[in-house]
């Protein structure tokens, strides 16, 4: 039914709006990682916009095997998902994605490409050292650097997980910027307080940071309560 102004809502009466997360996924080290976050928030319950770039696309066929195909996403995703970081398929079963909508890396047309576009925010996992000159020059070389340029621009949340080591001093001014322009700067770094005994673990404790930056609930990892000797216990 059009509206007072003649226009068309596209809503079917019950149905709220759609307000999802993006992530972009870049082409660093580290796609366990993105697995992770997409399937916190899945669990949780929220909508996501997938972009997975050019690059990340090779990453995640030499750390998986799967090839990411634009025309076949969903198959390619859950069977994604679905894999253990340790590289086990099957690990997480049929994981549903009902709940993504993916855009292909090289469409700036797509709905994240613009401010109007209503999302919560973005999060860059794994975020490469060129993803963030990109982001933090506001190239917007593709869909993913230009999402974040308007996650920034519109004052939205941005975590941008770097995974690089070392960090030279280029890279750590254009961390400077992204911070000074409010993104949250994340580095893919695990911690072991947690009683890690497993790499997943590893894994699930970066994607949990990423989700507590984003304000996303979680049982990924185990918090720290102050008690000294909390790792070495079986949980």
């Amino acid at each position: 039914m059009p509206d007072r102004l003649g226009v068309v809502n596209p809503l079917k009466p019950g149905e709220t709006a759609r307000t999802p997360w993006i992530v972009g996924v870049s082409g660093a080290s580290g796609t366990p990682y993105a697995a992770a976050v997409l399937r916190g928030l899945l669990d949780a319950g929220e909508s996501v916009d997938l972009v997975v770039s050019r690059a990340s696309r090779l990453t995640l066929l030499d750390e998986t095997g799967i090839a990411f195909r634009d025309a076949h996403w969903r198959d390619d995703l859950r069977e994604w998902l679905a894999r253990g970081a340790d590289g086990k398929p099957g690990v997480f079963g049929d994981v549903r994605v009902d709940g993504v909508r993916h855009w292909a890396a090289g469409d700036l047309a797509a709905g994240p490409s613009s401010g109007s576009y209503p999302v919560k925010g973005m999060l860059i996992v794994p975020a490469s050292t060129a993803c963030v000159a990109g982001v933090a020059l506001g190239l917007s070389k593709d869909l993913l650097q230009r999402a974040a340029s308007v996650t920034l621009k519109e004052g939205r949340k941005l975590v941008v997980a770097v995974r690089e080591t070392p960090l030279n001093g280029q890279t750590l001014r254009h961390l400077v910027t992204l911070d000074d322009a409010g993104a949250t700067v994340l580095p893919a770094s695990p911690a072991f307080y947690a009683g890690a005994t497993h790499i997943q673990d590893l894994v699930d404790f970066v994607a949990g940071r990423v989700l507590d930056a984003a304000g996303v609930g979680h049982g990924l990892y185990r918090r720290w309560r102050g008690e000294l000797g909390g790792g070495a216990r079986t949980t």
